[in-house]
């Protein structure tokens, strides 16, 4: 499921902080690499997963690829948390209702 693909990539703190980057601009590995504090080669790694995940979109220019967010990607996101936006206020107040006649 694409939903819990796009989960898996954005659950990890490093990946997120590499789509908020660039999601600001495109930019290559080194580029990144600047700002994070882990290696190019996992730099690279976490590209690939947020890539594969559709978060990303690749661009080649010579030897080099630059990267840039997909918001696009997130699409399947939110279309997951608008399903269960609907379902929490009802549980809710449901909720309140069962505990006030506890009360009583």
């Amino acid at each position: 499921m694409i939903e819990s693909q796009l989960f898996r990539a954005l659950a990890d703190p490093t990946r997120r902080a590499i789509y908020e980057q660039l999601s600001k601009a495109e930019m290559n590995v080194s580029q990144l690499n600047h700002g994070l504090a882990v290696s190019q080669p996992a730099i690279s790694q976490h590209l690939a997963v947020l890539r594969e995940a559709g978060l990303l979109t690749e661009r080649r220019a010579g030897r080099f690829s630059y990267y840039r967010a997909e918001p696009s990607g997130l699409s399947p996101l939110i279309d997951w948390v608008e399903r269960y936006r609907h379902f929490w206020p009802e549980r809710v107040e449901k909720l309140k209702a069962v505990l006030k006649e506890m009360e009583q």
